[in-house]
């Protein structure tokens, strides 16, 4: 979701397009795009694939089972994280949350929850009110959890992570980089599965480049 569609239309439907197959292989400039200046990796020796997410976006959401399906079967040598995105000041709480969750050593097993929470239980993860019944469904100490997304560590992440989404010129979510290279989205390649489809391919092309 980029910045025009969150002011237009928060449940609009990915777009459908192309289906890539097995013998085929993604087009640049049409299913991904290159970068003009590559942007350094946070594991050197293996390939990297980031994306860019907001738990507020529902195109995030769509992508996630698919996303965790993939994930159960990355190879070794790929290393994949998540960067938090915001283009307004009610996105800002969703980043401190997803640095707060990985502060406190939980992030991987609360991260579906949250998604769940806000789009399936409609909660408001921005307000007191919201996180505060979040925190008591998922056996959290919500002073705990509001401590940790206030503490200097978490904010210095948001910092970077901000930092990071420019550096790439991202401006729309969920986006895939790989290998501080290649840029691919849902809307670019023609929905949740191409993406994928498409991000298996650049990982193979990062391979042999190294």
């Amino acid at each position: 979701m980029n910045r025009r569609e969150f002011a237009l239309a928060l449940g609009a439907a990915p777009l459908a397009g192309w289906s890539l197959t097995a013998q085929a292989q993604p087009v640049e400039g049409k299913d991904y795009t290159r970068m003009s200046t590559s942007v350094p990796v946070a594991v050197p020796g293996k390939v990297e694939v980031l994306e860019f997410f907001g738990y507020w976006c529902p195109h995030c959401n769509e992508l996630e089972p698919s996303l965790d399906e993939w994930l159960k079967k990355l190879p070794a040598d790929v290393n994949f994280r998540r960067s938090p995105a915001a283009w307004q000041e009610s996105h800002v709480p969703y980043q401190q949350l997803f640095f707060a969750f990985e502060a406190l050593g939980i992030g991987s097993e609360i991260h579906p929850k949250v998604f769940q929470a806000v789009h399936g239980q409609r909660l408001r993860l921005d307000t007191d009110a919201g996180l505060a019944v979040f925190a008591t469904a998922n056996g959290l100490d919500k002073a705990k959890l509001a401590d940790a997304m206030k503490s200097f560590g978490v904010a210095s992440k948001v910092r970077m992570a901000n930092q990071l989404f420019g550096s790439y010129g991202v401006d729309g979510v969920p986006t895939l980089a790989v290998q501080g290279r290649f840029v691919t989205s849902p809307s670019q390649a023609g929905g949740d599965a191409a993406t994928l489809k498409v991000v298996d391919a650049l990982i193979q092309k990062a391979r042999a480049s190294r």
